[in-house]
């Protein structure tokens, strides 16, 4: 179990986290969430032992993590930290790259391992080719392989799909997280994206202003988002009346006191987002139909 204590850390005098606490279970996902410049990649680094903490504890079990003041070399062997920059070995294969730190003791062993993992992050085809060929998304796939190599007991995962292609995040998805459970690895990820949370994260947190504002299933935030924005994460949203509403909670119907006018529409796939004005503020509705700028429309709130 990961458990984080009353965690501060500050770059020089600018604080960047203040009095962080959580836990995290053995085979936990857990999603770290919030705005450029709270904190998440900075969280990751002081749970990898990457800074040295002004304050608080950091235990995995029961041994400590500390950092590069109390050890000469920076991280722990039952821990991976993928970062967003890869550190791969250029002029060597997709499957040297993942197979470099396995040992050659048992070949059979490390060539099964190595592709195992080849096919965890969709590179079959290239696992000959040599990394310095590869796009950006298929060298984070290359360096998420690697880090599973030796089986860690925590992987930290910082904006672990950002470099991929849509043609490719769902199923690599899907695959990676299901691989974490079914190896029972601890994950903590760090992302902007909420499909890197919804579906996988067993637990969420979100950062703000240097510390948790909130700590819960993903599905309890979606559902009763208590800030702006948490609701952010999940959808376009809206203020009304005090309340936060999604834009597929507002309906258009034949009549109702709320009355709005038509902005634009804007083509979504299975809706479009329709923006109008209501008590002259922007509110967004998803609808089946596109719709004139300056229709009158009316409004109610389905929850």
């Amino acid at each position: 179990m990961l458990n984080v204590k009353n965690l501060s850390f500050s770059y020089s005098k600018t604080p960047v986290l203040s009095h962080i606490s959580f836990q995290a279970q053995k085979g936990e996902n857990l999603a770290i969430i919030g705005e450029s410049g709270s904190g998440k990649s900075t969280l990751l680094k002081t749970i990898y032992g990457e800074y040295d903490i002004d304050e608080g504890e950091i235990f995995w079990n029961d041994k400590a993590v500390l950092g590069p003041k109390f050890n000469l070399v920076v991280g722990y062997d039952f821990m991976k930290y993928l970062t967003q920059e890869f550190d791969l070995m250029p002029p060597l294969s997709v499957e040297d790259n993942i197979g470099k730190f396995l040992s050659n003791f048992y070949p059979e062993e490390k060539k099964k391992r190595t592709a195992e993992l080849i096919k965890v992050v969709e590179l079959s085809a290239f696992a000959k080719n040599k990394v310095k060929t590869l796009s950006g998304g298929q060298k984070q796939r290359v360096a998420l392989a690697r880090a599973l190599a030796k089986e860690p007991e925590i992987l930290l995962l910082d904006e672990p799909f950002s470099h991929i292609d849509n043609f490719k995040k769902q199923s690599l998805r899907r695959n990676v997280f299901k691989y974490l459970k079914d190896k029972n690895i601890t994950c903590i990820v760090a992302t902007h994206d909420k499909d890197d949370v919804l579906g996988f994260a067993d637990t969420m947190i979100v950062l703000h202003e240097n510390k948790i504002i909130a700590k819960d299933t993903p599905e309890s935030l979606y559902h009763n988002p208590t800030t702006a924005l948490i609701a952010s994460f999940f959808e376009q949203y809206n203020l009304i009346d005090n309340s936060l509403v999604y834009a597929h909670q507002l309906r258009i119907v034949s009549k109702s006191t709320k009355n709005a006018q038509v902005v634009t529409s804007y083509f979504k796939g299975r809706y479009f987002l329709i923006e109008a004005l209501y008590n002259n503020n922007t509110v967004f509705i998803e609808h089946h139909e596109k719709l004139k700028p300056g229709t009158a429309i009316y409004l109610d709130i389905s929850k």
